[in-house]
């Protein structure tokens, strides 16, 4: 099973209750798609024994045989390419690489046969081990902008049948989509504030539209209101665990330190955690 654990915004937690869920299965592979800004390594520190580069092809425009007639510009949805007219000179076709989506239309229809493409690195992937954690993680280079393309080649190297826990990007964007299609299962980290519960909507509406099996995790339970759960509640949407707010919690957190292998307490809440994902799945599958 292939459980992502997503939140509308950051800061809820997400993180945490993807690393303690991991800790407390057997055998289990951990995915950070959060490759903007990767931190679940910091708490579970794995032996990185991999790394492999992610790379995407770029145009590269052969002037001695471009003809400057406009057609990769026209054919390119992302505005990568851009044509320069020169009076009385050929036009000059102008790449912009960090634009490019490298789908490869410009070269396919080039008539000139004047495209090629060569790969540029754009970020890695690194694998490595943590006690019975099989870890990995994407790392987007600075100024990169393709983050659902390292994202999908590191959604490549997932096991279909090793349990799989998939730590998402905050949000509800385009890199979140890319972290959790195709996944079994979504949970959706959210706190008890006005903040977590506007941004809770738009992530219930986004797995909902993706068809995906889903519940809630609340953090910090007791810090706000109960709105986060009367809606949770009138959606009926599973909560599936509370986290109570804890100082605790908040230094093992700000120590780098983990939650559910140093607490009897803790490791009890993502076991029920896990046991409810299952028996929300299960009921989800068998009214599909």
């Amino acid at each position: 099973m292939i459980i992502a654990v997503a939140s509308g915004k950051g800061g809820t937690g997400k993180t945490t209750v993807a690393v303690n869920l991991a800790l407390v299965l057997e055998k289990v592979d951990f995915f950070d798609s959060d490759v903007e800004e990767p931190n679940a390594h910091l708490f579970l520190k794995p032996d990185i024994k991999i790394t492999s580069e992610v790379a995407v092809p770029v145009p590269v425009i052969d002037a001695g045989n471009c003809t400057g007639c406009g057609k990769c510009a026209e054919v390119c949805a992302y505005h990568a390419l851009a044509v320069i007219p020169h009076p009385g000179k050929k036009s000059q076709v102008l790449v912009f690489p960090h634009l490019c989506h490298a789908c490869g239309a410009c070269s396919l229809l080039c008539p000139a046969g004047a495209i090629r493409e060569e790969a540029r690195n754009i970020g890695v992937i690194e694998e490595g081990e943590c006690g019975n954690i099989r870890f990995l993680h994407g790392k987007m280079n600075v100024g990169e902008v393709l983050s659902p393309t390292i994202i999908r080649r590191l959604k490549g190297k997932v096991r279909p049948d090793a349990v799989t826990i998939i730590d998402a990007p905050p949000g509800t964007s385009c890199p979140v989509v890319a972290a959790i299609r195709g996944v079994d299962f979504c949970v959706l980290v959210t706190e008890p504030t006005p903040f977590g519960l506007h941004d809770l909507t738009l992530a219930v509406d986004v797995v909902r539209q993706m068809k995906i099996p889903f519940g809630v995790v609340i953090n910090r339970a007791g810090l706000g209101n109960d709105a986060a759960e009367d809606y949770c509640r009138a959606e009926k949407i599973p909560v599936l665990a509370k986290i109570l707010f804890d100082r605790e919690i908040a230094v093992r957190y700000s120590t780098g330190d983990t939650l559910a292998d140093k607490s009897p307490e803790m490791a009890k809440i993502f076991t029920e955690l896990y046991q409810n994902i299952c028996q929300v799945k299960n009921e989800a599958d068998r009214c599909s």
